[in-house]
C-alpha cells in the first residue's frame, strides 16, 4: 500500500504503525461474527435456551443492555482516556475483559436450564461490552494516523483488514464444526470450541496492535466529572458541531439497519430461505470477504469522490440488498442479496468511522468517538427490536420486517443532506484553536 504519502498519513506515522492500528479490527471481528452473528446466537437460542419462545427475545434484551451499558459510559470513558492519554492502556484492558469473557462463554454448556441462560445472557453482556469500548476507542487512534485527506483510505484498510480477521476466525471454526459432526460429535462439544479459538484469535492479534501502536496523546490535568456529567458536557460539546450531530443522527439511522444484517441474517437465512446451520456459515463467510473488498474499495472511493457522497452510494446499495432480500425465493437469490450487503456493509462502517475523524476536534478524539459509538450502540437497540416488532405484529412475516429496514436507510441518506464536511472540519480545528 503506498501510504507513504503525505496526503495520506500524518508526518511521522509509519506503515507499520497503521498497520499495527489496522490488526485490532483483524482481531475484535471474530467475536461478532462468531459470537453475534453464526454460532453462538443460534446455538443460545437452540442449545442453552432450548428453542424455548423467549429465547430470542433473551438474545437481543442481552444485547440491548450492553450497547445501553456502552451508551451511558463510553463517552466518559473516552474523556477520561483523552485526559490521562491513556487510549492504550485503556484498550489493552477491554481487550483482555473481552477475550476472558469469550472464553468463559465455553463453560454454558455444563450448565442446565436457567442458571445456563442466565450464565450465557452476563457473559455476552459482559463480553459485547468491553468489545465495544475496545471498538470505540481504536477508532480513536485514527485522527492521529491519518489526514483528513486520507482518512477514508486508512479506515479502509483498517475494515478490509478486519473482515479478513472474521474470515480466517469463522473458517477456522467451520473447519473443526465440518470435523466435529463428521464424527457426530453434538453442539455442546464442538460450540464452546469455537469460543476458544475466537478468544485465542482475538488476544494474540490485539497483541500485534500493543506492540506497534504508540500511544501520541499527552495527558491533560483536568478534574475528572461524573459519567452522568461528562456525558452531559459530551454532548453540550459537540453541540456546537452541527455537522458532526447531523452525521451521529445518519449514524443512529444507517447503523439500525446494518445491525439488523448482523444480528438477524443468519435466523432470516436459515427460517426464511431455508438454509441449514453449516450453510449459513459458509454465506456469513463469503459476506465477510464482500465486506472486506467494499472497505477496502470504498476507503478510496470516499476520499476520491468525497465521505458524504460515498457513504449515500452505500445507502443506496443497502435499500437494494433489503428489497431483494425480501422479494427472493431461492438460495441462490439471497446469495446475490448477502453478496451486495457485504459490499455495503464494509462500505458503509468505514465511512462512517473516516467522517468521525474528520469532524472531531483533535483535543477531544476518544470523548467524540465516544460519543459515535453511543450512537451506533443506540442504532443496534433500535434496528433490531423494529424488526422484531414487525415481525411480531405481522404474525411472524420477516419479509415485511426486512422490507421496512430500507426505512433507516433512506432515513440515513435524507439525513446527509444537511451535512458539510468541509464546514464541520473547519469548526473542528477552530474549536480546537489550531
Amino acid at each position: 500500500m503506498s501510504s507513504s504519502s503525505p496526503a495520506v498519513l500524518r508526518p511521522g506515522v509509519r506503515k507499520r504503525e497503521v498497520f499495527g492500528w489496522a490488526m485490532y479490527d483483524f482481531a475484535n471481528s471474530g467475536y461478532t461474527t462468531v459470537v453475534i452473528t453464526a454460532v453462538f446466537a443460534a446455538y443460545f437460542v437452540g442449545g442453552v435456551a432450548q428453542g424455548a419462545p423467549w429465547a430470542t427475545f433473551a438474545w437481543t434484551l442481552a444485547l440491548s443492555i450492553s450497547y445501553a451499558l456502552v451508551m451511558l459510559t463510553m463517552p466518559a470513558i473516552g474523556a477520561w482516556a483523552d485526559r490521562h492519554g491513556a487510549k492504550k492502556k485503556v484498550l489493552m484492558s477491554t481487550t483482555a475483559a473481552c477475550v476472558a469473557g469469550t472464553a468463559a462463554l465455553a463453560l454454558t454448556p455444563q450448565f442446565q436450564g436457567s442458571t445456563a441462560v442466565a450464565l450465557a445472557m452476563l457473559l455476552v453482556v459482559l463480553s459485547n461490552t468491553f468489545y465495544s469500548y475496545g471498538e470505540s476507542l481504536t477508532g480513536a487512534f485514527l485522527p492521529e494516523l491519518a489526514t483528513a485527506e486520507g482518512m477514508g483510505k486508512v479506515s479502509g484498510w483498517g475494515w478490509a483488514l478486519g473482515y479478513v480477521g472474521g474470515m480466517l476466525t469463522l473458517g477456522v471454526c467451520l473447519a473443526y464444526v465440518l470435523w466435529a459432526q463428521g464424527r457426530g460429535l453434538p453442539a455442546a462439544h464442538f460450540v464452546p470450541v469455537t469460543l476458544l479459538i475466537t478468544a485465542a484469535v482475538y488476544a494474540l492479534a490485539a497483541c500485534v496492535t500493543f506492540s506497534l501502536l504508540p500511544e501520541r496523546a499527552q495527558p491533560q490535568q483536568q478534574a475528572a466529572p461524573s459519567a452522568w456529567r461528562q456525558l452531559q458536557q459530551t454532548f453540550g460539546r459537540a453541540r456546537a458541531h452541527r455537522d458532526f450531530m447531523w452525521l451521529l443522527a445518519c449514524t443512529v439511522c444507517y447503523q439500525g439497519g446494518v445491525a439488523v444484517a448482523i444480528t438477524l441474517a443468519a435466523i432470516y437465512a436459515e427460517q426464511v430461505i431455508g438454509f441449514v446451520p453449516s450453510e449459513t456459515m459458509v454465506l456469513i463467510f463469503v459476506l465477510n470477504l464482500a465486506a472486506a473488498g467494499g472497505a477496502f474499495a470504498f476507503g478510496y472511493l470516499q476520499d476520491a469522490l468525497g465521505h458524504r457522497p460515498a457513504l449515500a452510494a452505500s445507502l443506496v446499495v443497502w435499500v437494494a440488498v433489503c428489497v431483494i432480500a425480501a422479494m427472493v425465493t431461492t438460495k441462490g437469490g439471497f446469495w446475490w442479496a448477502a453478496a451486495l450487503a457485504g459490499l455495503a456493509m464494509g462500505a458503509s462502517q468505514s465511512a462512517g468511522r473516516a467522517m468521525t475523524g474528520v469532524l472531531a476536534p483533535p483535543a477531544q478524539l476518544a470523548e467524540f468517538f465516544g460519543l459515535w459509538t453511543f450512537a451506533t450502540r443506540l442504532a443496534s437497540i433500535i434496528g433490531p427490536l423494529s424488526y422484531g416488532a414487525i415481525t411480531w405484529m405481522t404474525g411472524g412475516n420477516q419479509r415485511i420486517a426486512i422490507l421496512c429496514t430500507t426505512v433507516l436507510f433512506i432515513a440515513g441518506m435524507l439525513l446527509l443532506l444537511p451535512l458539510n464536511m468541509a464546514r464541520g472540519r473547519q469548526a473542528a480545528l477552530v474549536n480546537a484553536g489550531t
